[in-house]
Parts: structure tokens; sequence; C-alpha cells
């Protein structure tokens, strides 16, 4: 185990991102002397750097494994899992995600991908002001807490990215291979908060025949 290592565990950061302030504090010496323990932790594998001054010990000195949603929200603080990738998580389509996909308060779409973490995508839609986290869900998965879309409306984000119109529910049946009886569970609540979310109209267009198919009307 490498000084910075043993140092960060020792203060007690294991679980925690690691900024270079934070580091700074953890380590004694010159500049030069932490710039050398940081390189030789990383050669080693043992610190991992997310990007630019953004650091995390490797799982091996975790007290458990940094789940992929909540290091998504350590890249893009204010983010949330979305699109397939919450649609997955909660069963509503049968493939596998191997890119964690979130949405992001901004306006500039970001992506990150490292070789032992995975691959991260952002991207911003057209939402109202005060309306960006409706239907998203704080969860907590092995102590940690990350925030993740509701299955109706990680499905209208993919619909908002993706500029659908609605011709039919054969897109989400058999495009997305979404069950039907999945698609039931949609409230009518759903749709009413659904359509504060959104600035364009398309959406809302999709929103009401989405109503009408599934009898919420």
């Amino acid at each position: 185990m490498h000084t910075l290592t043993r140092e960060i565990i020792k203060s007690g950061l294991n679980n925690r991102i690691l900024t270079d302030a934070q580091l700074t504090r953890v380590l004694e010496g010159s500049p030069q002397r932490r710039y050398h323990l940081v390189n030789r932790a990383m050669k080693a594998g043992e610190l991992l750097r997310l990007k630019r001054g953004i650091y995390i010990l490797s799982d091996e000195f975790r007290d458990y494994p940094l789940h992929p949603f909540a290091l998504a929200q350590m890249l893009v603080p204010g983010s949330y899992v979305s699109l397939e990738t919450a649609l997955a998580h909660h069963g509503w389509i049968p493939e596998a995600v191997y890119t964690t996909a979130s949405i992001l308060p901004g306006r500039k779409s970001q992506s990150y991908d490292h070789e032992k973490l995975g691959s991260f995508t952002f991207h911003p839609l057209a939402t109202n002001k005060g309306y960006f986290l409706e239907l998203v869900e704080r969860l907590k998965i092995e102590k940690q807490t990350m925030l993740v879309a509701k299955p109706a409306r990680a499905l209208m984000d993919l619909v908002c990215l993706r500029k659908k119109e609605w011709h039919g529910v054969d897109w989400l049946t058999e495009g997305l291979r979404i069950e039907y009886e999945y698609l039931r569970t949609i409230t009518s609540a759903d749709i009413r908060i659904l359509k504060l979310v959104y600035k364009h109209k398309r959406m809302k267009d999709f929103l009401e025949n989405l109503s009408r198919e599934l009898g919420n009307d």
C-alpha cells in the first residue's frame, strides 16, 4: 500500500471523492512530494482519477464498491440518472445498458470514459424552471445516495432527447420493447406532472396521446 493510500484511509476519506485540496491537507510536505505520491498511487491502481483534480480510491481500499449511479453524480453534481439506464434499472427494458446516462441541469452535453469505471454521458433537456427533479427519486444503494428518474420520467426524458413524435404505441412496445403492462402503471397524475416538466409542445402532444392510449383521460 502506497503512502498516499494509507494516509487517505487513516483520515477516514477512503469512501469519499477526493479533490486536490483534500489531498493537500492529507499529505505533508512540498507540492512536488504530493505530486509524486499521487502519481505513484495512480500508477499502482490504488488511486483513480475521475477528471482533472478529482480522485477516488479503488474498490480494494473502500468499505463498499462505488456504484456507477453515485459516481455519475460525483462527476456532474446536480445531475440525475435517467434514459435507458434508469429504464433498465427499473426493469422496463430487457437490454443490458453499458453507459450510465444522466440528465444535467446545464445546456452542454458532457461525457466521460474511464477504462476501469466505465462510460458516462450527461444530456441537457428543455425543461421548465422549478420542475427539473419531478418524478426523480432519491435512492440509497450500498450506503450511497443517488438520484434516479422514476420509469415514467426516464421514458419521457428519452422521448424528449430523441425528439420523438407520437406515432402510436409501437415505438414503445416494439422499438424499446417495453411491456404494455408497464406502460399501464403510468398514472394520470404522472401525466399531469410531466406536462409541466417539458417546454416543447411536442412533449405535451406526446403525453396527451399516451394518456389517451392508456385510458387515463
